[in-house]
């Protein structure tokens, strides 16, 4: 297969677009310490990565730009300029802020945007930092999330698993809605309780219709990972979503702290069995980003 995509990435010039998180020298984070990746990345460098294992598309990701508009805007100008790599584009708005229309307006008019990103959790502790994971219990955010759906964009969903029953609940009240949950629902504890645990509450989202998972940023919280780590989440998500409703995403340069892209790659493609492949790595993303490849 030689038209694969990549459902999760970033990209980012430090000249053109401010990212605070990025610039934080000396900070590690709960997915590794970033100063390897402190610099720009920029397509050239994903596809020289992505293109020797058939990948020919992606989709761009939001990655916490000190303006949201200004990232989009950047990344439509990239989309645009390289024809050759078809790229769509998840954005940022904060679906509870007065102006949210006119931010979605702005962003419908880039061709390149196919949905939102709202962080709602990243990991214990930074949640409670960040207060993000109040969005849950705004009344805002549920109307941003109906505005969503009546405009056809998708949501990018980001969470820790002891926020998925309340976000269950809350998107099965907006069931029209094309949800996509990243990183798997970011299974941080990879004890076998912790797995138990993420592997039940995971049902509460896999069995509404609307909601397709992202196998991505699963070395984020496993930082001296192996295949055997990673097979129990792939065979969950597999086995609870079904490869129709299931897409892979490098999740680089993050995910690029602790993996080479072809290890990550060959790894998910050894752990998803070979008949599914069409559906992780093509078929799913092309039908819900809209991706032509």
């Amino acid at each position: 297969m030689t038209n694969r995509i990549d459902a999760h990435h970033h990209l980012w010039d430090l000249n053109a677009v401010h990212y605070p998180w990025l610039m934080a020298k000396g900070k590690p984070r709960f997915f590794g310490h970033p100063a390897s990746i402190q610099r720009d990345y920029l397509l050239p460098e994903l596809r020289r990565d992505a293109e020797a294992h058939g990948i020919a598309g992606s989709v761009h990701i939001q990655v916490g730009a000190e303006s949201g508009w200004d990232e989009a805007l950047w990344v439509d100008t990239v989309a645009q300029a390289n024809p050759k790599w078809p790229m769509v584009q998840v954005a940022f708005c904060d679906l509870t802020a007065p102006d949210r229309s006119a931010q979605l307006d702005n962003l419908q008019s880039l061709n390149s945007v196919r949905g939102i990103r709202q962080i709602v959790g990243r990991a214990p502790g930074e949640d409670v930092q960040t207060g993000t994971n109040i969005l849950l219990r705004d009344s805002k955010f549920l109307e941003g999330l109906h505005d969503l759906a009546e405009r056809r964009l998708r949501f990018d969903l980001q969470l820790i698993p002891e926020l998925i029953p309340a976000a269950a609940e809350l998107f099965a009240k907006c069931p029209q809605l094309s949800v996509v949950l990243c990183h798997s629902g970011s299974p941080h504890d990879r004890s076998p309780d912790g797995l138990g645990y993420w592997a039940s509450v995971l049902r509460d989202l896999s069995t509404q219709d609307q909601i397709t998972c992202k196998l991505s940023g699963l070395g984020m919280f496993d930082h001296g990972w192996g295949p055997e780590s990673f097979r129990p989440i792939v065979e969950t998500v597999l086995e609870q979503f079904g490869a129709t409703r299931v897409m892979w995403g490098s999740n680089f340069p993050v995910d690029s702290i602790t993996s080479s892209y072809a290890r990550l790659f060959n790894t998910i493609g050894t752990l998803v069995p070979e008949g599914m492949h069409d559906e992780v790595f093509h078929n799913t993303a092309a039908r819900v980003y809209d991706l032509k490849v």
